[in-house]
């Protein structure tokens, strides 16, 4: 299957007209290439996807109501649904949104602590406050999610204002990719921080989705 761009909405083609006994993952676009592979290396045939677009994360406060309209959506159809979207800058409500509605979410409080164990993440924030996290796809979309939303690309000078408090980036890689290291580094470089390099792999989320597989 063709991997769609990271900021549009994803759903799987070929879904069968009868969800009997299938699982719906409702995820961020973030998360889209990684939950593939994890589908694709376990044969984990019987999980859905469609992914909610990535640039919600610009407007955190929009993600409670766009997970709801999907589940409302799709709950006639499948016997579950699960969420992937940790609170996501959401304040608690879409772990409430959820529990009205019936369906599990991802545990922790974004995708940088999933990623590397939410129980490693909490251990190390006592150490990192001043860290700054990219994982796999925001290296990718550094510019589109960080530079240009930032105002970077035009006020450079506004740099020091927003990152001077911070002393390193840690790249969270999900893959050993040097292409993606080398371009982790250079953000890194832009923004005027220490680089560190940190293979996560998929972290909770694929202790998470090995139980969901289960259901």
């Amino acid at each position: 299957m063709a991997l769609i761009p990271d900021d549009v909405e994803l759903t799987e083609a070929g879904l069968p007209p009868n969800h009997q006994g299938r699982v719906l993952l409702i995820a961020c676009g973030a998360l889209a290439h990684e939950v593939l592979a994890l589908k694709r290396i376990n044969g984990w045939d019987h999980l859905d996807l469609q992914c909610l677009p990535a640039k919600l994360h610009l407007y955190p406060k929009k993600i409670t109501d766009e997970v709801a309209r999907a589940v409302e959506e799709h709950k006639a159809t499948y016997e579950t649904i699960f969420i992937l979207y940790a609170d996501c800058g959401t304040g608690g409500l879409l772990f409430e949104k959820c529990k009205e509605l019936g369906v599990e979410m991802i545990q922790g409080p974004h995708c940088y602590s999933f990623f590397e164990g939410n129980d490693v993440f909490h251990a190390h924030s006592e150490t990192e406050f001043t860290a700054f996290y990219l994982t796999d796809f925001l290296v990718r979309q550094f510019d589109a999610f960080v530079w240009r939303p930032m105002g970077l690309d035009r006020h450079p000078e506004l740099r020091d204002m927003y990152f001077g408090n911070y002393t390193k980036l840690v790249y969270q890689a999900q893959t050993s990719d040097p292409t993606l290291d080398a371009k982790a580094a250079d953000c890194a470089g832009r923004l005027g921080l220490a680089y560190e390099r940190r293979f996560t792999g998929y972290g909770d989320l694929a202790n998470t989705l090995r139980q969901v597989a289960k259901l």
